[in-house]
């Protein structure tokens, strides 16, 4: 890793709600350097030039307008600014490259990357899109359904090289507002896994989805009641959110050759709930994906 802005020929951001994820890149297309910052949730307005210029200023030489290609909720109306959305079906970037946006810090050349979105169901993704382009810069052919969980997780379908379709649950945020924020937190472990308790609440969860409501609660009765250990109230939530989002989102999954994108963790959770359904996916990291995604457009510019 560097701090050397001489070795920075471009900059990669991954900016969303919940936080933001740069990389310093070479000449060559490798991460020299990465930091994280505050997501869009946290910023408005006037702050997120600062807050950029803050994460990223040691990579930016004086005197040189450094690229900096960005993808994710920095584009959305509560954003930077906002980058009109590119209908499905289509490719997961457009093949001329963004405009540069403005921005106070003579040092920074910004382009926001547009997300994509679609009529019906009504469905929006950014950010997801440059991790998709990424993936299929390594896999042309790929014909089939790709998983991207995180904050909110999609279901998206590739034919062609083109998004076909797809859909979003909301399952990470529900999982931390009931996590960390409703009454089962007090039983609620901050780490640790039973990896059995999960499986046992996800096949529950895929065979009576209706009965998740109840489910939950009993979580916070077992606490009471049972001293319900709380890695394994972690897990057992974990494996009911998952099991409601696997059993509306079967139509994609179910006989199709399923790629998870996702950090370790979630790759994981993911991985064993669709080998457990007999659906073994598999697996690329997303920050591996977003890197080659952004590079695309990175090597439109010169």
């Amino acid at each position: 890793m560097t701090d050397d802005a001489g070795a920075v020929d471009w900059i990669a951001a991954d900016w969303g709600n919940t936080r933001l994820r740069a990389w310093a890149m070479s000449a060559g297309g490798e991460a020299i350097g990465q930091t994280t910052g505050p997501g869009v949730a946290a910023l408005s307005g006037a702050g997120f030039a600062p807050a950029l210029a803050d994460r990223i200023g040691h990579w930016l030489a004086d005197g040189r307008r450094t690229p900096v290609l960005a993808c994710g909720a920095i584009g959305s109306r509560e954003g930077w600014t906002e980058i009109p959305y590119r209908k499905v079906p289509c490719t997961p970037r457009a093949e001329a490259p963004p405009p540069e946006l403005p921005c106070d810090d003579p040092r920074i050349a910004l382009r926001i990357l547009p997300g994509l979105c679609q009529d019906n169901p009504a469905a929006v993704m950014r950010g997801e899109e440059t991790q998709i382009a990424g993936f299929l810069a390594g896999r042309p052919d790929f014909d089939g359904v790709l998983c991207l969980p995180g904050t909110h997780s999609f279901w998206v379908q590739i034919s062609a090289g083109e998004v076909v379709s797809f859909q979003s649950f909301m399952t990470g945020e529900l999982f931390d507002l009931l996590a960390a924020r409703s009454i089962l937190r007090h039983g609620m472990g901050q780490g640790g896994w039973e990896a059995g308790a999960f499986r046992t609440a996800l096949d529950d969860a895929l065979s009576k989805p209706e009965r998740v409501a109840a489910r939950l609660f009993e979580l916070r009765a077992e606490y009471l009641l049972k001293d319900l250990a709380p890695e394994a109230a972690r897990a057992r939530l974990s494996g009911l959110l998952v099991g409601i989002e696997l059993a509306a989102a079967r139509p994609y999954w179910l006989g199709q050759e399923v790629a998870v994108i996702a950090g370790e963790g979630l790759a994981g959770v993911y991985g064993a709930a669709l080998t457990a359904q007999g659906m073994p996916p598999a697996s690329e990291d997303s920050g591996r994906m977003v890197r080659a995604g952004l590079a695309r457009i990175r090597a439109t510019l010169d």
